[in-house]
């Protein structure tokens, strides 16, 4: 198994549980990749996911077979910044709204015209979302509600990213004017009480883990495949049956070079984009302007020239946070889209004033956080651009002419976490 996010660790987790012997190699020092608590102001939470969809089985069922207790978000509601104010944010499909939004002033009057004239029309292909909404409902709804939604789950662009592949809900939406009713009325989100960042934590504690072990080439030997694993000056070689490969396009990409050659090329053909979490903890006493809030958080769109493009506030959102807070409010921001990676060259002095400076502006107050954490996600979200599901089926259709090799993670099926679980579920079985 190389890589040790939460979809090699589900991977090697599956294939243990069915009787093999499986070594986990992982060049970073720790396990989990995006999921990764830290303490601030002695409070252990989340710098990087911190839900995952509650609809979807795939994640719950793993917390609950690993002993994990669940918690759904409060009822606490989203806003969205724009316009110089904080706004309702309409009931959406990743931002397109299911009802007429009325006079919220995140349209504009006349963009919400151009969406209440909206009409079915059929979908043919592939198309960007941004594109398909911006000529169904119009530009405005991309720009101002689309656009922050979908940027917070891709950091990526709604004019360049697949709706197919991310938003695959929106083609009925357009052509039927309508969706499915819902199947379920349970929660859509749920966490993990302490920080999702426990999950591969007591993952990684069943299985065989090597971190810190960089797996620099990939080859085929007659019993089955070898390793080179470390440093050049200390290389190694490993033996294996069979390898799962849980890491992201790029390094995929390297390994694959030899031995899947048209996969590797597909992979090498996806993008990446960066972002960054900042989280900050204050004295509840200290913001009396946030304390009593009803709202989780806001989103912001791109249009209005923030440089945050959210901000979700974590003590009203978990109740487990507030309770671990004991008088402190944690809250966090995030900056970095694709092809904007300035913020990961800013320092983190820096990323800290701008993101404290568009919250006093959105929220007001002027008080100094107790602590700070910065966390740099470079080239942490695959871009799914538009044909992404044709390349997913080529890289596999390659991949599976190679006997003993599989390939999971957020680079395929969907960059949230029951997706990438689910991919791991898939690897695991193509290789027991």
């Amino acid at each position: 198994m190389v890589g040790a996010g939460v979809g090699g660790l589900t991977a090697a987790h599956d294939l243990v549980s069915a009787g093999h012997d499986v070594l986990v190699l992982e060049a970073a020092p720790r396990v989990g990749g995006k999921l990764l608590r830290a303490s601030v102001g002695g409070v252990t939470v989340d710098v990087g996911a911190e839900a995952m969809l509650n609809r979807r089985p795939e994640g719950v069922e793993l917390a609950r077979s690993l002993g994990l207790p669940l918690e759904h978000p409060t009822l606490a509601s989203s806003r969205i910044w724009t316009r110089g104010a904080l706004r309702p944010l309409p009931r959406s499909l990743m931002g397109v709204p299911l009802e007429d939004p009325g006079p919220s002033g995140v349209l504009s009057p006349e963009g919400l015209a151009r969406f209440r004239a909206a009409v079915p029309a059929p979908v043919e292909g592939d198309v960007s979302v941004g594109d398909l909404v911006d000529a169904v409902y119009g530009a405005e709804v991309t720009d101002r509600l689309v656009e922050p939604l979908l940027g917070g789950v891709y950091a990526g662009h709604a004019r360049r990213l697949s709706t197919r592949s991310t938003v695959p809900q929106l083609v009925p939406l357009v052509e039927g004017g309508a969706l499915p009713a819902p199947t379920s009325d349970a929660p859509v989100f749920a966490g993990i009480p302490g920080g999702m960042g426990r999950l591969p934590e007591l993952l990684a504690a069943t299985l065989s883990v090597r971190t810190g072990a960089t797996v620099r080439e990939l080859r085929r030997t007659d019993s089955g495949w070898a390793l080179t694993v470390g440093p050049t000056t200390a290389a190694e070689e490993l033996l294996a049956d069979a390898v799962v490969l849980a890491v992201p396009a790029a390094p995929a990409a390297r390994l694959l070079a030899g031995v899947a050659p048209v996969a590797a090329a597909e992979l090498g053909s996806i993008d990446y984009a960066s972002m960054v979490v900042v989280t900050f903890a204050f004295q509840a006493s200290d913001v009396p302007e946030l304390a009593g809030t009803d709202s989780s958080g806001f989103l912001v769109p791109p249009v209005d020239g923030r440089r945050i493009k959210a901000s979700t506030f974590s003590f009203a959102k978990w109740g487990w946070v507030r309770a671990a807070g004991d008088g402190l409010l944690l809250l966090r921001t995030s900056l970095g889209r694709h092809r904007e990676e300035s913020a990961l060259h800013a320092d983190d002095e820096d990323l800290v004033a701008w993101s404290l400076a568009d919250l006093r502006e959105a929220v007001g107050g002027s008080a100094a956080p107790v602590d700070t954490h910065v966390q740099r996600w470079g080239g942490g979200l695959p871009q799914y651009a538009v044909g992404h599901l044709d390349r997913v089926e080529r890289i596999r259709a390659a991949v599976s002419a190679v006997p003993g090799l599989a390939l999971c993670g957020a680079a395929y099926d969907g960059v949230g976490i029951p997706a990438v679980i689910a991919s791991a579920h898939r690897a695991a079985a193509q290789i027991d």
